[in-house]
Formats: C-alpha cells, structure tokens, sequence
C-alpha cells in the first residue's frame, strides 16, 4: 500500500513538473466572443470542415473572432493516413460531396474573406486524390469572391503530378505543400509521405506555374538539430520555394508523438532572419505559427518583395 502511494505521488508530482515545464509564451488567451460563435455555427449549417478545429489549431479563437479568417478543410474529414503529430480523425473516408465547393464559396462570400485556405485530408483512396473536387473549390471560390485571392494546401497525392497538374490549372494565388519536418526524422513523424516527395511536389508546382508563389511550413521541437533546421531551408530554397513558415510542435494527445524541445521566441526570430537570408520573399516564425497563420499578410509581403526583386 505505501509503495503504491508512493508511486501515485511520483506519477503525480511527474504530471505536475511536466505542466510546469511548458513556457509562458505558449499560453493562449481565448476570445469567445460573438464572431467567434457566429462563425462556428455558419460551418455547422453549411456542412463544413475546417482544419483550425480538427488539427486544435492554438490560433483558433484569434482567427476566427478577431481576424474573421478560417481555413477550410475540404474532402471530409477522416484522413486515410495517420500522421504521428496529428489530430485529424483517420479511417475509411466518406463518398465525395459534390456540391461542397459552392458551399465552402458561399460561407467564404458570407465571411467577406479577402484571401482564403483550402486545404483537404489525404484522400490515398481515390485515383485523382480529390484534385477534380479540389480544383473546382478553387474556382467556385473565384466565381463568387473575385477579388478573393486562394491558397491551397494539399497532400502529395501519393506523387501523382497528373493530380498536381489538375490543382495548379485552377491557378490558385498560392501552393501550399508541407515539408513538416527534417529529412531525418521524416520516417517517424509522417505516413506515407517522404521528405523528397515533397521536394520533387513543390519543384514540379513551380514549374508548371513558375508566376504563382509556392510556400511550406517546418514544425520544429521534434528532435532535431539547428543544422538539419537549416539544411531543410536550404532544401526548399533549391527548389524555389517563396514562402516559409516555421512553429513549434505542440502534442495534441497523448497518443501523439512527444515534444522534444520547446523553442524562445528568440529562437524563432534568428530562424527568420536566416530565412530570409537566404531568399525566401517570406518567413512566418514563432511559437504559435501554423502553416496558414496570417496567410493573408503572407501573400501580400511575398508579393511586394517579389515585384521589388524584379525591379532590381
């Protein structure tokens, strides 16, 4: 009985130091206000799916009852891949919803959103990946919301570029396709995907569409080094990659991959400074930075710089 006790006090005391060990700078102040509720109701009638739900995004209430933005998560909502760093559902998807792209064209209307994510769970089990139904999204949005500008973030469609091919022919304003993490921990965190995969996916988004920005996102606090950090920058930029973004791993259950590391702002703030170094048009780094995390003012700065280098 008193080992027993004993034990429960160290789980206890364990569970204890562990919250104590999460930094000051990962608290979120929650803004529940009627926006945000207003917007959370809009999706449920309308049926839709978004990723700042699904994945916990901490950005949540930000977006939603400050920003009025959202991301959409479009294909349904169960994933056939299980990623160890994500809370998506997995499973056997559901048939595809046809009518969905007005839908998601509407609330993005009723939303008066000036720049939009799309982004879809991993459909491995269809031919084409969802690319028809992701493309036609694309130009529903465009249809109702001209002055709209998009940003798409998909799968690798298990490679397939005859799917790349059909997303890029709706000319999204900008390609989003994860990088994650660093090449060596690639085979631990992702299912399915590989590290150059999604190298070979961004280089052949550029080409078929050289004018339209391509952009990924590094997670980090996963085990990796500085170097390999850097390395993976330098990856992208080799193959053209405009836009990055870079936050720290946060683990949604317990189920999840750990937390390694949690990185300063400091940290994240010398990582954007080489970033940019190094010729991206835009580095989005810190803590709380998700993949789609002020995609708005991405796009905008990645332009300007764009067209200033031009000049030059």
């Amino acid at each position: 009985m008193r080992q027993n006790a004993r034990l429960d006090g160290v789980k206890d005391m364990a569970k204890k130091e562990e919250h104590l060990r999460k930094p000051d700078w990962l608290k979120i102040k929650l803004n529940t206000n009627e926006s945000y509720t207003g917007l959370k109701k809009m999706m449920r009638e309308q049926k839709l799916n978004t990723v700042c739900e699904e994945a916990r995004c901490p950005n949540i209430h930000e977006c939603w009852a400050v920003r009025k933005t959202a991301t959409f998560m479009i294909l349904g909502d169960i994933c056939t891949r299980a990623c160890r760093f994500c809370a998506v559902k997995t499973g056997l998807p559901n048939e595809l919803d046809l009518q969905e792209p007005e839908r998601v064209a509407e609330s993005v209307e009723q939303m008066g959103l000036k720049h939009v994510v799309i982004t879809a769970v991993a459909r491995d089990d269809l031919k084409d990946g969802g690319s028809a139904v992701y493309a036609e999204t694309v130009r529903a949005v465009r249809r109702r919301n001209p002055f709209c500008t998009i940003e798409v973030l998909p799968s690798d469609m298990l490679g397939s570029f005859d799917n790349l091919k059909t997303l890029m022919e709706a000319r999204p304003n900008i390609m989003n396709h994860n990088i994650e993490t660093v090449r060596r921990l690639t085979p631990r965190v992702r299912a399915r995907a590989t590290y150059d995969r999604t190298l070979e996916f961004l280089k052949r988004a550029k080409e078929l569409h050289p004018d339209i920005p391509t952009k990924s996102s590094l997670m980090i606090g996963l085990g990796e080094t500085k170097e390999e950090i850097i390395e993976t920058m330098d990856d992208l930029r080799a193959v053209g990659v405009d836009i990055m973004t870079i936050g720290q791993y946060l683990q949604p259950s317990k189920k999840h991959l750990k937390v390694q590391k949690y990185y300063h702002p400091d940290e994240f703030a010398e990582f954007k400074e080489i970033a940019l170094s190094k010729g991206f048009n835009h580095c989005e780094a810190g803590p709380l930075v998700r993949s789609s995390y002020h995609a708005d003012e991405q796009v905008n700065e990645a332009q300007v710089r764009a067209e200033a280098a031009k000049v030059q």
